[in-house]
């Protein structure tokens, strides 16, 4: 959590791309939100692409909600859900 701008996961991108807007998945908590920024080092990125390390602001969704190890996909194209 960064104070003024809310929850900001961050991890890497392993497949497809990352952008603001795009709408993703939490597994296996299935919780959905829009991502509102992307940034690496510090600096925003239109898209981020396999291999990056970013951090990403998602609106509505509150620390305690997420934990490690959880992934974020596109909520249209094959989204990730836990195992069952």
């Amino acid at each position: 959590k960064i104070g003024g701008i809310g929850t900001v996961p961050v991890g890497r991108v392993e497949t497809g791309i990352l952008k603001p807007g795009t709408v993703v998945v939490f597994a296996p908590a299935n919780i959905t939100t829009e991502v509102k920024s992307v940034e690496m080092h510090h600096e925003a990125l239109q898209e981020a692409v396999p291999g990056d390390n970013v951090g990403f602001n998602v609106k509505n969704v509150s620390v305690k909600e997420l934990r490690r190890g959880y992934v974020a996909g596109d909520s249209k194209n094959n989204p990730p859900r836990g195992a069952s």
